[in-house]
């Protein structure tokens, strides 16, 4: 099987990497399709998910060419090759190590790897990164979003950790080129009710919200 191709005119269409993090296989299959229909088009399991790499290659699988499907906390070169063995075809860490970043740029699979100071940015960036993940962003605010933008106007930065309603859209607007979303987005309550009415509801939230960014 050929490992599936990340799609950038998905990713563009719809610039949020939506973060699933300890949601069970079922729990999963009953948010994608739902996700989808919203006008979502990439997703990120994380390492830490139960079953994470025969979940990864089975959405892998079932989407190519409707939805980007990755890895997430991805901290080494371990990690990355089991990740892309099972199927992802982009890959986010909460760090930034080098090795992975220059693996990921050597077997072209895009690289989103975590940062957060302007050093570590900037090195990531430099490295060959598809774009950086700064993180945790809600401890910085998206002032410091513009603060690091000004120099490195370049940088293509996806804010992670705290991002919601109510500060996406100040996220975008300070220059973020996407935004990395986990818990606000997939609403423990609503999944575990399997309402889907609520659930494309609450994803179209989101949805509108990046549409006001444009």
């Amino acid at each position: 099987m050929h490992r599936p191709i990340f799609s950038w005119d998905l990713f563009n269409k719809m610039p949020v990497v939506g973060i699933i993090r300890n949601l069970t296989v079922d729990e999963i299959d009953f948010v994608l399709p739902i996700y989808k229909d919203a006008g979502f088009t990439t997703i990120e399991i994380t390492l830490n998910t139960p079953e994470a790499l025969s979940v990864i290659g089975s959405l892998a699988n079932q989407y190519n060419g409707e939805l980007n499907v990755g890895a997430g906390t991805v901290c080494t070169l371990d990690d990355l090759a089991a990740a892309v063995n099972a199927g992802a075809n982009f890959i986010v860490t909460p760090i930034f190590k080098a090795e992975v970043v220059k693996k990921c740029v050597a077997m072209q699979v895009p690289i989103f790897p975590g940062a957060f100071s302007p050093t570590e940015i900037y090195e990531a960036w430099e490295l060959g990164a598809s774009m950086v993940k700064l993180y945790p962003a809600s401890v910085v605010g998206p002032a410091y979003v513009s603060a690091v933008l000004a120099p490195l106007n370049k940088v293509k930065l996806m804010p992670t950790g705290g991002i919601h309603l109510s500060n996406m859209l100040a996220f975008m607007k300070a220059g973020a080129t996407s935004l990395g979303i986990g818990s606000e987005l997939f609403d423990k309550k609503i999944i575990q009710k399997r309402d889907s009415e609520a659930m494309l509801n609450h994803f179209q939230l989101f949805a509108q919200q990046m549409q006001l960014s444009k």
